[in-house]
């Protein structure tokens, strides 16, 4: 697939998700740059938001297969990865695969579940697989997961770890609507659900070309040690605890590519990091003196690193050719 193509690919998608989905054009954007850089997102906001309608809204535009888990605190591991069962007809072992086995996985409240079940997704979200009493199975390809949690409600919760939080690309908080948004919500689900009526707009072969040709994006030297240099000041800031990781690097690299490419671009520019920085890096960041519960004070302390660092002044021309 040309490089291109991919962005009329990816605004047809977006089109599609609009049918449902009123506003949310940056949660779209992310969600896409998710998908094309084959990432997990993790989807934080008060119940009611339409987290869960945005994420099947996207799930039936991809001609794919979709499950949904609805995690609860009795839910086990072998709910998620399916179990090897006696057949009394076959007189054998069976494997009966989980609802792991998709290409879109919507793990709806994942903060509910134990930190063992939660675990369990730990494997296949990093290597594609899933191990079952020392048989390895590989997922499908694409294979995307996205996670809802309520950052409010902690009752009969339990906080995703480090570990988790750090396999999730992107981390989305989608906000309340506007109130001209809200207007066009009501009038739009006051007799029927358009989700019924979505169809596919892309399918699965489509989107495993796109997820092969953003790595073509062009980075130039200048770039590159700008978005290294944001790197290095989370890990000597006064504020933060822990610092991003080499992983985050990388998924900060992925993810400027993508989304310079879905604007149309061959090249990243400076502005492509400062975009991507929050929803990349606010949720790999431990701040001092455990303050960094509340996103806003990852947020300001992210954009008060990307004030201090000077931006490269080179010409596009530059940029281009690296």
């Amino acid at each position: 697939m040309e490089l291109m193509n991919v962005q009329n690919a990816a605004r047809k998608l977006k089109q599609n998700v609009n049918q449902v989905v009123v506003g949310q054009e940056k949660t779209i954007d992310l969600l896409l740059v998710a998908m094309v850089s084959s990432g997990h997102v993790l989807l934080e906001d008060v119940p009611g938001t339409g987290k869960t309608l945005m994420a099947k809204s996207l799930a039936k535009s991809l001609a794919g297969t979709f499950k949904r888990i609805q995690f609860t605190p009795d839910l086990l591991p072998s709910d998620i990865t399916g179990i090897h069962f006696y057949s009394q007809q076959k007189g054998e072992f069976e494997f009966r695969e989980g609802p792991i086995f998709t290409n879109i996985l919507l793990a709806d409240e994942i903060n509910r579940a134990t930190p063992r079940t939660q675990s369990s997704l730990l494997e296949s979200m990093e290597e594609r697989q899933v191990t079952i009493d020392g048989e390895t199975h590989q997922l499908a390809e694409p294979f995307l997961v996205i996670a809802t949690q309520n950052p409010i409600e902690s009752q009969g919760t339990f906080p995703l770890p480090e570990a988790q939080l750090d396999r999730f690309l992107l981390k989305i908080k989608m906000g309340y609507p506007s109130k001209e948004e809200g207007i066009k919500i009501l009038k739009r689900f006051k007799q029927t659900n358009p989700l019924e009526n979505l169809k596919s707009v892309m399918d699965v072969e489509t989107m495993i070309s796109m997820q092969r040709v953003y790595s073509e994006v062009e980075v130039s030297d200048d770039v590159l040690n700008y978005l290294m240099e944001v790197i290095e000041r989370t890990r000597n800031h006064d504020n933060i605890l822990l610092g991003v990781s080499p992983r985050g690097s990388q998924a900060l690299l992925k993810c400027v590519q993508v989304y310079a490419l879905l604007q149309g671009r061959t090249y990243v520019i400076p502005d492509d990091i400062k975009q991507m920085a929050v929803p990349v890096l606010g949720h790999r960041l431990v701040l001092m003196k455990k303050i960094g519960v509340k996103g806003n004070q990852v947020e300001a302390v992210i954009n008060e690193i990307l004030q201090d660092v000077p931006v490269p002044t080179e010409s596009e021309k530059d940029l281009v050719r690296g």
